[in-house]
């Protein structure tokens, strides 16, 4: 419905709301890319603090196993995701559109924190589009009202890509990458299966 100065309006019909279906602008898209990147600061930390503490008994090795390869993948993607709950009259290709953005700015900023760490680059510099693409799988389950299978599949893609390069030895950096590849193909598969209606919501009971 147009209002009297040509603003679309919400309208109420046998008690439901419908909202005006809404593509995000420039702006917009800028705010998600900055969100990933901000969001990503605490949660890296988070995650290497909290999941060391839980694993601790361990020896170093399974530590870190346990920290990068088990507990990080179910935080991080969720936290990617969470933003994307709020969207309401997006498109499916919008929804996955910034879900991609939120992944982008959090793989910058990761890739980054663990560089300047000391970190080689040419171990770290896929997961800036790893982030990218699996944030993408759930924001397509968000889409098309499947939010929680597809972030379990995302989840699971993030967890053997980690749980691999965490053994280093270039057979495990195979299969690791194998699970990379697996993932940037399922993200671009997922985009051409988006359409411009409108993204449905997700039913918790």
């Amino acid at each position: 419905m147009i209002g009297e100065e040509g603003a679309l309006l919400n309208v109420v019909n046998d008690n439901k709301i419908i909202i005006p279906l809404h593509k995000p602008g420039l702006k917009e898209k800028y705010f998600f890319l900055f969100s990933g990147l901000v969001v990503s600061i605490p949660i890296t930390f988070f995650v290497n603090i909290f999941s060391s503490h839980l694993c601790f008994l361990l020896p170093v090795f399974y530590s870190e196993l346990c920290a990068v390869g088990f507990f990080a993948p179910f935080i991080e993607e969720f936290s990617k995701a969470y933003p994307l709950f709020y969207r309401h009259g997006e498109t499916e290709k919008s929804i996955f559109i910034l879900g991609f953005l939120v992944g982008l700015g959090f793989g910058l900023t990761e890739f980054f924190i663990y560089v300047f760490g000391g970190a080689p680059v040419s171990i770290r510099l896929p997961g800036i589009f790893f982030h990218a693409a699996s944030t993408s799988i759930t924001a397509y389950g968000i889409a098309t009202n499947r939010a929680i299978q597809f972030y379990l599949l995302a989840t699971a893609l993030h967890l053997s890509y980690n749980f691999f390069v965490a053994f280093g030895d270039l057979f495990w950096f195979i299969v690791a990458y194998a699970f990379l590849i697996m993932t940037y193909f399922l993200s671009w598969h997922l985009y051409h299966k988006t359409s411009e209606r409108a993204a449905g919501s997700v039913q918790f009971s």
